[in-house]
């Protein structure tokens, strides 16, 4: 769980509810006929905009907001730098089975197109392509959730518009002109409290993920193609080593037959 997007959505609510509370009854933010213009009128534009498929994952979608993990880069590099020490030592073919154990599908491929003998051209081609079909799935996601926050504000000052005029409809009414501008406004309250509090930091959020998702998967690119060249274990985790930030590169390690165990021949004495 994401504790930033939990807290920060909660904390939202809550100072919000608070401020509400503070001015008055909690009774007066609340209009079902607001609910049904400034909410159904963001979902069915929404649902206009986007294929049903793509409108029905829309939870799916959210959820990765909150619950989604993010990958350790560190522990990462840790898994290619073992994979380049070993392929060094035993060949290319010995990582078939290691392959098996990978968590990451990612990362698995790129080993299981090394141990195939594919080309390092036609290795690179294949993650890069990749790597761009998954980045575009994820701004699927995110453009759906930032049209939903354009949405609301939109419906909200609709629901608006169709208070006032039914407020000017009782104007010969004074007793009625302020209750009725309180629910006409509330719908703009609704739609504002929607795109800001709600839409639209998922839709950052999102977009953060992917990012440093394609970051990842850009680092791993860059490991998998070093394994495939025979390239010292050192030097593969320094390459990788620059794509961590200073505090990260403290979580680096390298396998334990290289750091001077008796007995022992270091394969970074090769280069």
């Amino acid at each position: 769980m994401d504790r930033a997007s939990v807290l920060g959505i909660v904390s939202g609510f809550g100072l919000v509810l608070w401020a509400m509370l503070m001015g008055g009854s909690l009774k007066l933010f609340w209009d079902v006929p607001s609910v049904l213009i400034t909410v159904g009128g963001t979902l069915t534009a929404t649902l206009m905009s986007y294929p049903m498929e793509t409108f029905l994952d829309v939870l799916k979608i959210a959820k990765n907001a909150f619950f989604s993990k993010e990958p350790d880069l560190s522990e990462t590099i840790n898994t290619i730098v073992r994979f380049a020490d070993k392929a060094r030592r035993e060949g290319l073919l010995a990582l078939d089975q290691d392959a098996d154990a990978l968590e990451d599908p990612f990362l698995q491929k790129g080993v299981r197109l090394v141990v195939d003998g594919t080309t390092p051209e036609l290795v690179r081609s294949i993650l890069e392509t990749e790597l761009a079909f998954v980045a575009e799935r994820h701004k699927v996601g995110q453009s759906m959730f930032e049209t939903m926050g354009a949405f609301a504000p939109a419906f909200g000052m609709l629901g608006t518009l169709i208070g006032l005029i039914q407020m000017l409809v009782t104007l010969d009414q004074p007793e009625k002109i302020g209750p009725g501008m309180a629910v006409a406004l509330v719908t703009t309250f609704y739609g504002s409290i929607l795109a800001n509090l709600v839409f639209l930091p998922i839709a950052n959020k999102l977009k953060n993920r992917s990012a440093r998702e394609v970051f990842i998967k850009e680092a791993i690119i860059e490991g998998v193609l070093s394994i495939q060249a025979g390239d010292n274990p050192r030097i593969v985790q320094e390459k990788l080593k620059s794509f961590l930030s200073p505090k990260e590169r403290e979580r680096v390690s390298m396998p334990s037959r290289v750091k001077g165990v008796p007995g022992s021949e270091s394969p970074f004495d090769a280069k």
